[in-house]
């Protein structure tokens, strides 16, 4: 594990009890970070298996706003990708953990489930929408398969879990600034109320600001959020407490790239738009045929570049939860929340014209999520076992719906009108066509039981299960046959049932420090959903492709399993994590022609087998200096060859898409009283953007750089500031080489053999200034 360069001693031989009950003093025991702390690996709380915790300390030492997903891809088989340096762009954000990718793994936030983790999510929100990096007190992450207990119809690959930080004792405030790259403007203020009453009420409030122009073309990527939390203490081990967000994010897009693209166009092709007129005005003149010379050697100059496309969403979350210890055995823990997000996510579509006379028009998808759900678990503590039970229902209502808006011609030179401003209002708008629309119902309902066995104090045994019930029934929608052809929307109901999903693991901490552990779990992908032509649902197709897969569909489905051994002393940690996965009827989005308009199917692409191996070794060189090093194997390949229309495609044996068969990463810390500085670089294999490996992105090293000062309280330099708590420069530089690579891959599905319009680049070398004052 990359452990800081004053990290903390060997983890004692004292095997994971789980459960919540017990989850402070099984903390303390296993040193499991607590909000303040940095990275650590023990056996989960719950006996999930192995648990990396990443603590508020590793997020903070990233750029304000950074996702913590990035941060906590520094550990062994996890990869993140995105097209920013901050991961904050939500259409290329994208986490791999073990092979799987970020819709097979579960995510919640205080046990609310935050439903896929990906651009088009149906049944939840990006985490990064539901809650400031600043405010997320840690991340449990089970890089195994079992998770029974987590709230989740996706966890084939492992969960991650975000805790949002506890209002402060103390009444004080945090003002955070960031100057960057780009115009990069990122603002945080947070008031704690501190503890009102003898009873100890508190709370606290956010807001975030987040202002960046794109590092290529034109279009800046604006995000803001509202974070409140408000905690009763009841007694000395009950609580209640509620959480507020508000996320508001409207943001450009960069232009999906293919290989064809990159070696022809080079790093800096984008979209035409720049604000100003010369760039609609070049979007209508390659509309009719006349490309500017940067696309000259492109094969495919109609797709290469459009006007304009963006996302922007706005969404309410929130969750109210009662915990309660109602004897010295037993627990009850309940949890009622809600969520409604609305958005659009539109683009310049230069295939078919505008009424006005225009030869491209405004495609705009405006999807809606509205969704309630409960969580109720017991738990009860007997004998050397902590057994917990608990139940959670959702009810979700999706209503997919894209329509067209019309954009002014150009005469002469001349705009006849006002280009339509993407990131309006769309609502006060008149659309001279509907392309399609309807609505998905789903209700989920789970229930789960475990038991965590200490025979003795530092062996773990646990078997528990999950049971999940999800039905989703798509109703009749309208689908525009003038501009598809013939056809309608895929209406109809699917069903996933699974009684017994059982989980079996075991942890032992032999002699002073060392530790094994295994894990060995079955888990279940209820059916997703999605919009038209845009993910692997069996609800992305026509009515009559829905009918034909229909009697053969299965839900993906796996067997996973994982053993480990774990060594901690003053001096080193090392980590040996090998892991098999038989992963059945993988469901994958096959895709062809211009990425506008494609041609799109949802296919069994069959079984994998899945073999993998993490090793990871950190050595404490000196007082404050460390260094950390890890490499993890991975050999996931296809089963079957996947026929196509006809045609057989020998996928067999091939490495699935987008995720490297080799990865390595490396970190040198340092740290002396307040300073603190560091350097990592990390090495990504080549990896397959066809099915068949015929087409590959290629390998990349990517290094940063990091160092910081915390002046802690300013009233030993002037009494005048006492006031201030702590006073914290930082200064980052991502991409420290300069290097261009591929970041993002799969956006818009992968095809079956050859090159694909469906990457995105990285971004080159970016500086970072934050300043941060405690009071």
């Amino acid at each position: 594990m990359p452990a800081p360069a004053n990290a903390a001693p060997a983890v004692p031989p004292v095997a994971q009890v789980g459960g919540t009950a017990h989850a402070a003093a099984t903390r303390a025991a296993l040193q499991v970070p607590s909000q303040g702390e940095d990275i650590a690996i023990s056996a989960q709380r719950r006996a999930h298996g192995t648990m990396i915790t990443v603590g508020s300390a590793a997020i903070a030492r990233a750029v304000p706003g950074t996702n913590p997903l990035k941060v906590l891809a520094q550990q062994p088989g996890v990869m993140f990708q995105a097209d920013d340096p901050q991961g904050v762009d939500t259409w290329s954000t994208q986490i791999y953990m073990h092979g799987f990718l970020q819709n097979q793994i579960s995510t919640t936030l205080d046990d609310i489930p935050l439903g896929e983790l990906a651009y088009r999510n149906y049944n939840g929100l990006n985490p990064i929408q539901a809650i400031s990096s600043e405010n997320v007190g840690r991340l449990d992450v089970s890089t195994g398969a079992g998770a029974e207990s987590v709230a989740s119809t996706n966890n084939l690959g492992g969960s991650i879990e975000y805790h949002s930080s506890d209002p402060k004792k103390m009444a004080g405030g945090t003002v955070a600034q960031t100057f960057g790259s780009n115009a990069l403007f990122h603002t945080f203020v947070r008031l704690d109320s501190g503890e009102l009453n003898r009873t100890g009420t508190k709370f606290y409030v956010s807001y975030m600001r987040n202002d960046t122009d794109k590092w290529k073309a034109g279009g800046n990527q604006f995000f803001q959020q509202v974070n409140a939390k408000f905690v009763q203490p009841i007694r000395d081990d009950s609580k209640i407490s509620a959480f507020f967000d508000f996320s508001q994010y409207a943001q450009f897009n960069y232009q999906d790239y293919s290989l064809d693209i990159w070696k022809n166009g080079g790093n800096y092709i984008d979209n035409y738009y720049n604000g100003k007129a010369s760039g609609y005005i070049a979007a209508i003149e390659a509309a009719r045929g006349n490309y500017p010379s940067r696309l000259n050697g492109i094969s495919d100059k109609a797709d290469a570049a459009y006007y304009d496309s963006t996302s922007a969403s706005t969404d309410f979350f929130g969750g109210l939860t009662g915990d309660f210890r109602l004897t010295d055995r037993v627990r009850w823990k309940t949890t009622f929340y809600g969520h409604g997000e609305h958005q659009h996510n539109d683009w310049t579509n230069p295939f078919y014209p505008s009424p006005s006379g225009a030869p491209m028009f405004e495609q705009v998808k405006e999807p809606s999520i509205r969704r309630f759900g409960a969580l109720s678990s017991v738990q009860y503590e007997v004998a050397h076992n902590h057994i917990e039970g608990g139940v959670w229902y959702e009810n979700n209502q999706f209503n997919s719906t894209m329509f067209g808006y019309s954009q002014p011609n150009v005469v002469d030179g001349v705009i006849l009108g006002r280009p339509i401003n993407p990131l309006g209002n769309f609502s006060n708008k008149t659309p001279f066509m509907q392309l399609f629309g309807q609505i998905t119902n789903t209700n989920t309902f789970t229930a789960f039981v475990q038991d965590t066995y200490n025979p003795l104090p530092n062996v773990a045994l646990h078997f528990g299960f999950k049971s999940l019930l999800n039905t989703s029934r798509a109703g009749d929608g309208y689908y525009n046959t003038a501009y598809y052809g013939p056809g309608a929307s895929a209406a109809g109901t699917l069903t996933t049932a699974r009684a017994f999903l059982p989980h079996i693991s075991g942890d032992w901490h032999f002699l002073r420090h060392h530790e094994l552990y295994f894990d060995v779990a079955e888990n279940v992908h209820a059916y997703p959903q999605g919009q038209f032509k845009t993910v692997s649902s069996p609800f992305a197709v026509t009515q009559a492709a829905f009918d034909y897969a229909r009697p053969s569909l299965k839900p993906e489905s796996d067997w996973a399993y994982a053993v480990g051994y774990r060594y901690s002393d003053h001096f080193m940690d090392a980590t040996l994590h090998a892991y098999h996965t038989n992963f059945f009827n993988r469901l994958q989005q096959i895709t062809s022609g211009n990425i506008v308009n494609p041609i799109s199917t949802v296919l069994n692409v069959g079984d994998i087998t899945m073999n993998g191996v993490d090793a990871g070794l950190t050595v404490r060189l000196a007082r404050g200096l460390s260094l950390y090093n890890s490499i993890s194997w991975n050999h996931a390949t296809y089963d079957d060859n996947v026929t196509a229309q006809g045609t057989t495609y020998y996928t067999k044996g091939s490495q699935v898409v987008a995720y490297p068969r080799l990865m390595y990463k490396s970190s040198l810390s340092y740290a002396y009283r307040g300073f603190d500085a560091s350097i990592d670089a990390s090495y990504m294999s080549q990896r397959n953007l066809s099915y068949t490996g015929d087409a590959k992105v290629p390998s990349y090293w990517l290094a940063n750089f990091r160092m910081g000062y915390k002046f802690g309280n300013m009233g030993k330099y002037a009494h005048s500031l006492g006031f201030m708590q702590n006073l914290q420069l930082d200064f980052n530089i991502y991409n420290l080489t300069n290097q261009f690579y591929v970041a993002t891959m799969g956006e818009n599905g992968f095809p079956l053999s050859g090159d694909y319009q469906s990457f995105l680049l990285g971004a080159p070398r970016q500086f970072f200034g934050s300043i941060r004052a405690e009071f």
